[in-house]
């Protein structure tokens, strides 16, 4: 059976208390919606709908980045969420398979749990995601006769003995798509909020005849983001979750809870990862490599044996072979480095490629912006730049070529070449002492003046 995903996303949150919509507000360095479309795409949906409203075009934007086949459905008045699962039925108006509606504020349903809901559709016509609520609070509550689901009653309207039910609705739910927008179409609004509640569809199914049930999660898996404290809490429980992976993969991490990880960060096991680390996203980092402490990477690829850090930066782009070292106070970007060449200190390293076993000294800066467009800088095998060295780009250095320290290259460097381009220096003897009696002379005439 063929699936599609219904993604709610036209909520404002204002509790957030932003003029950015509610769905975009990242955890782990992408926006809560991309994470509710990662969790869906264990499905393998043939159609995605997003139903938008506060700032569609920023959240059409995001879904689409994350996948161009995204459909966006607008709901320009909220007025409950079966109001809004319905605005998607026009671009589903020919689909005939399964539909699963899904919360872009709710990030983390795990794809086991939305499979075990696809395997309960085989043999229930409306399937709904419940939890055994620590603090039922407010949650709707799912009434159970065995397997089977009569009603979920929003919490304003049950009674007392429905109140104390604690098995919780997370708003997921699963049914043939037909079916769905056409039981929502008798879904009335007399209750005490005055909204067309998609809940309602499980008594509608109910009395006529269709089968119902509810498939239980872990209720940190429901956990919704309605503010920014919970937006902070959402964070911690990813990075808790991505650090334990991590260690159950084998990549050791000198101190866990200084290391945050990224939504698609992949690490290969043996990597040691120490202390203060982060990943922005687009990392990967090969097994046997080393992060080495208060290193930030971004957007790039690390490959075996590597070392980065401490206090290396890597920006999107950059791009290191085997037993490449990156050291203290280095930043590449849009570079790649060749198998076993050395950045060790102090430089930049920019919009260029440094090929196999070149030594790149302290200070050394790729000059690659003259403000208005970027220029590329080519190095060759075994080349050994002398420290403080500026390559204006574009230039190119020839293998095993050397370049004087303090020198400022404007032009290509010739294989096997020495270049160096740096003022002649001058030495006065004992003129060093003679500027020092005149400067202590003038400061304490100029101390005498102010007293």
């Amino acid at each position: 059976m063929s699936t599609a995903l219904i993604l709610l996303a036209a909520g404002q949150g204002t509790r957030m208390n932003s003029d950015l919509p509610k769905v975009l507000h990242e955890v782990a360095g992408a926006p809560l919606l991309v994470h509710a479309m990662k969790a869906g795409a264990a499905l393998e949906p043939e159609r995605i709908v997003v139903v938008a409203g506060h700032g569609a075009e920023a959240v059409e934007a995001a879904a689409r980045a994350h996948d161009d086949t995204v459909s966006v459905a607008l709901q320009s008045e909220q007025n409950g969420t079966a109001h809004a699962v319905a605005q998607a039925a026009p671009l589903l108006a020919d689909f005939d398979g399964d539909a699963f509606v899904l919360y872009g504020d709710t990030p983390f349903i795990s794809p086991e749990t939305l499979e075990r809901m696809a395997a309960a559709r085989a043999h229930h016509d409306l399937v709904v995601l419940g939890f055994e609520a620590a603090e039922p609070g407010r949650y709707g509550r799912l009434k159970m006769s065995g397997e089977t689901l009569d009603a979920i009653v929003e919490f304003k309207d049950a009674t007392e003995s429905e109140r104390a039910i604690t098995f919780c609705n997370s708003g997921v739910i699963a049914a043939p798509a037909r079916l769905l927008f056409d039981l929502i179409g008798e879904v009335g609004n007399d209750n005490a909020s005055g909204e067309y509640y998609l809940t309602d569809v499980v008594a509608l199914a109910r009395a006529r005849g269709l089968s119902a049930t509810a498939i239980a999660c872990d209720e940190s898996e429901t956990l919704g983001v309605n503010s920014r404290a919970e937006l902070a809490a959402a964070e911690a429980a990813f990075q808790a979750r991505a650090r334990a992976a991590a260690l159950e993969d084998g990549v050791t991490l000198i101190a866990p809870e200084t290391v945050h990880f990224a939504h698609d960060t992949v690490i290969g096991r043996d990597t040691l990862i120490e202390q203060n680390v982060i990943f922005g996203p687009g990392v990967t980092v090969e097994s046997g490599a080393r992060i080495r402490a208060f290193s930030h990477l971004e957007g790039c690829h690390v490959s075996r044996g590597a070392i980065v850090g401490p206090y290396a930066r890597l920006r999107p782009g950059a791009e290191l072979a085997e037993d490449t070292r990156i050291g203290n106070f280095v930043e590449i970007k849009n570079a790649v480095i060749d198998e076993g060449a050395k950045v060790n200190h102090l430089s930049y390293i920019g919009d260029a490629h440094l090929g196999s076993g070149t030594n790149i000294g302290a200070g050394t800066i790729t000059c690659n912006y003259d403000g208005v467009m970027k220029h590329h800088t080519e190095i060759g095998q075994n080349v050994f730049v002398g420290s403080n060295t500026m390559l204006i780009a574009p230039v190119t250095i020839g293998d095993d070529a050397m370049t004087g320290s303090g020198s400022v290259i404007t032009r290509d460097v010739p294989a096997g070449a020495l270049a160096i381009a740096r003022g002649k220096q001058v030495v006065k003897p004992g003129f060093a002492r003679k500027l020092f009696e005149i400067l202590k002379a003038t400061k304490a005439k100029r101390d005498k003046g102010s007293t």
